[in-house]
Formats: structure tokens, sequence, C-alpha cells
């Protein structure tokens, strides 16, 4: 346990460097997930629906539209002054080139039903809720769209942070939609059942998810350089 939290600390090179391979592996699993809720066939979740319809209208692979839409959040997050660690660019590029990587190798076929497409959903965002899991206590950072929320939330102070999350999802999909990306009954069950499905993953691993302190970036170069 002193070891794990230690580790958690990232007060070595060595620590950040662990962490960071935690912090991509998690990723790259949890871009399995996404790659499940969009297999399922049902409508994506509401940032996919944008990632989605920028892929279809710009003739580009997923992957890239998901970066361009990360590195934008991120950008926006920086303009924000919201802190910024190394986990959120790993994030703006692993995920979706991991969905990349799965539709390349075929993993699972799209789904012809509803019957079929729900259970490969759930399972999509059970993946999602433990990778989360597993990725923030690498505690190198957010992701830069949990990142915008949390600057929106602060600078938006009569709104409660679940309308401000509302707000924040519907434009995603509205854009997407617009740009012709999947709206369905999965974009709804996406929306509404990633928030209990994560405390319920959280809750079986007995993780605080308030508890975990993100290294800033320029704290984990002073480390880094102190280190050399």
């Amino acid at each position: 346990m002193k070891k794990l939290y230690e580790l958690r600390k990232n007060a070595k090179s060595s620590s950040i460097l662990i962490n960071m391979v935690i912090a991509a592996v998690s990723l790259f699993i949890n871009g399995f997930g996404v790659y499940l809720t969009i297999q399922a066939n049902l409508g994506a979740a509401p940032w996919d629906v944008l990632n989605l319809g920028m892929s279809k209208s710009l003739h580009i692979l997923y992957g890239s539209a998901s970066i361009a839409v990360s590195i934008t959040i991120l950008l926006i997050d920086i303009l924000l002054k919201e802190p910024i660690g190394i986990a959120m660019f790993i994030d703006a590029v692993v995920v979706g080139k991991s969905v990349d990587f799965f539709n390349w190798i075929h993993a699972v076929p799209a789904c012809d039903s509803v019957m079929t497409g729900i259970p490969v959903m759930i399972i999509g965002l059970f993946i999602l809720a433990y990778t989360q899991f597993t990725y923030m206590i690498a505690s190198l950072g957010c992701g830069p769209r949990d990142t915008l929320l949390v600057g929106l939330a602060k600078r938006l102070k009569k709104l409660p942070i679940g309308a401000v999350s509302i707000g924040l999802l519907g434009t995603a999909t509205l854009i997407g939609a617009l740009l012709g990306g999947p709206v369905g009954i999965g974009t709804i069950i996406c929306a509404f059942a990633t928030g209990p499905i994560m405390q319920m993953a959280f809750r079986t691993v007995r993780f605080d998810a308030t508890s975990v302190k993100h290294q800033k970036l320029r704290d984990s170069f002073k480390v880094v350089w102190s280190r050399t």
C-alpha cells in the first residue's frame, strides 16, 4: 500500500514513467469500451456523435476527428487556466487511435438489433468506468472534457454542474448530428447511464475520485528535470 501511495505521488521520474504507461494502457482499453458503444449501433455517446460526425463530413478516421476535438478542448482548458497534466495529452491521442485500431482489425461486428446492441453498449460502458479508475489513479491529470466541464462549472456558478454537463453534451450532440453523426436510443443510454455505472464501478473498487491529487504538467517537468 505504501509503494502504491508513493507511486501516486509522482515524486520520482520512474513513478511518472510508470504512471504514464498505466494511463496509456488504461486509455487504450478505454478505447475498446468506446468502440463497443459505437458497434452497439444504437446511436453513439454525445461526444462520439461529434467525433463520428466530423469523421463522416471530413472523410477522416474516427481517431483523427477525436484527436482534433480533444486538442481543441485542451486548448480551451488552457485558456480557462485549468490544471493540465501529462495524461491529458495521452488521452487526446490514445483513445481515438485505439478505436481506429479495433475498427481496423474488425474486433466486433456492428450489432443488427436492439436485443444485441444494448448488452454490447452496457459492457462498453462498464469498460469505460473501470478504465477511468485505472487512468485516474495515475494522478497525472483528468481528461480534457472532464476538465472543461469543471472549468465551465466554476465560471457558471449560478448553474449546477449537472445542468452545465447537460448543456455541454447537448451542444456536442447537436453539432455532431448536424455533421451526420449517429443519434439514437444509445445516445440517451450513454448520456444517462454513464454516471451511475461509473459510480457503481468506483464503489466496487472503493475508489474516491475526489481524493486523487493530480500532478500538473509543470510539476511533472520539475520532477523529471531535477532527476536528470
